[in-house]
């Protein structure tokens, strides 16, 4: 039987493992992983205990008529070569009423603007989302802009509501793993994913923009979560989607457990060593309700999403993006040129638990990012270790916090 004792001081192992899980993504292709997005398993499947009720599919996706889809990117191994790699990126898209280009009501909100997210002030001045979300790497927001104004373009432009728009796209930074300064997201990524769109379950973990990325010190990546629940007798969804890299090891919480500072081992592996600021880093969190709620009630429950941050540890330092954006499907057609709207909205008494499910979506899609990424090797042979879930399991069980 062959042992592999994993320490700080010895990462050959380590290495190795990441090696194999390298292998088996580009072996297996983007196809194969996105056809097994259940066989991950999530922060529920560990025993973690959540608050609230999930939908069908615990993903934002349980919001209808919301399509999500990814472009990852995972080829090279070894020295850094600009240009040529090793590549760890990717795209995800999220269209808010599928492949129907009516607009819907949003507000956005920024905890600590050490990053980006286009096209907001236009959503913060109109109170409109008009495009899909794209999100990336840091260095190819300007791609993936260019290229969904192509999509729309082919898409959604009919002459007269869309004569000009202004693509929403975020990203957090992966140049730890990945060939940043490479630009290896092109055109070609950005259209797969947004025509690889599709509701049902959402695929975890080191996958589209979240390839690259790492979170309170062990790999991370791409998580959802949603949320369902009633106002006045009538039932409605939350959903969250995180780009997840943020925070650092000593300040991670999992369900009110100091996790962080039980497992003081699988710290990264960079090449130059680097430790002095594991807590740098951005999240890209998106909400999404089919609640009937206008842009300042979109925008209050964007406040919220820091609520669930701050449950894992997260404290907005000065190196983080925090950007969020909250949409709502309801109130179809509201986007016109002509004519009075009639609205529907819920009245701000009636918001408490939206504003509850909006910080337990955040959180569970922040946990679930974590639970299915895979230990993985990129440039340098930089490394960025899963969360052990035995680990994490016993220390749960440890504080009487597991479900067993």
């Amino acid at each position: 039987m062959l042992r592999i004792q994993l320490t700080q001081s010895s990462p050959r192992p380590a290495q190795i493992l990441g090696a194999i899980v390298l292998f088996a993504f580009v072996l297996l292709g983007n196809r194969a992983i996105s056809a097994n997005a259940q066989d991950k398993p999530r922060a529920r499947d560990l025993g973690i205990p959540l608050d609230g009720t999930p939908g069908a599919y615990n993903a934002i996706t349980d919001v209808p008529g919301i399509t999500v889809g990814f472009s990852t990117i995972i080829h090279g191994e070894g020295p850094l070569v600009v240009g040529e790699g090793p590549a760890r990126t990717g795209v995800t898209a999220i269209l808010p009423r599928g492949m129907n280009s009516d607009p819907v009501f949003a507000g956005w909100y920024t905890l600590n603007g050490n990053g980006e997210m286009t096209g907001t002030t236009w959503v913060e001045e109109s109170g409109f989302l008009e495009t899909p979300i794209l999100i990336t790497n840091t260095f190819s927001v300007g791609v993936v802009r260019d290229a969904t104004i192509a999509w729309l373009a082919k898409h959604w432009f009919d002459g007269e509501r869309f004569w000009y728009t202004y693509p929403l796209v975020a990203e957090t930074y992966d140049g730890l793993l990945n060939d940043i300064v490479g630009q290896h997201v092109k055109e070609e990524h950005v259209l797969e994913a947004l025509d690889s769109a599709q509701s049902g379950p959402v695929v975890e973990g080191v996958v589209g923009g979240g390839t690259g990325m790492n979170c309170h010190g062990f790999k991370c990546g791409t998580g959802t979560s949603s949320r369902v629940l009633q106002v006045d007798g009538s039932t409605y969804t939350v959903g969250a989607l995180v780009q997840a890299n943020y925070g650092g090891r000593d300040q991670l919480r999992i369900a009110g457990v100091p996790v962080g500072r039980e497992i003081t081992d699988l710290r990264y592996i960079f090449n130059p060593t680097d430790q002095s600021n594991d807590a740098r880093g951005s999240i890209i969190v998106v909400i999404a309700t089919d609640a009937p709620l206008l842009p300042h009630q979109l925008k209050r429950l964007a406040r919220r999403i820091p609520l669930g941050i701050g449950r894992m540890g997260g404290q907005g330092t000065n190196g983080s993006g925090d950007i969020f954006i909250a949409f709502s499907t309801a109130n179809e057609g509201a986007h016109t040129r002509r004519g009075i709207q009639e609205l529907a909205m819920i009245p701000n008494d009636r918001i408490g638990p939206l504003f509850n499910a909006t910080i337990e979506a955040t959180e569970e899609a922040i946990l679930n990012a974590m639970v299915a990424a895979e230990t993985t090797i990129g440039v340098d042979g930089n490394t960025s270790f899963a969360i052990p879930h035995d680990r994490l399991r016993d220390i749960l069980r440890k504080y009487n916090r597991l479900i067993e």
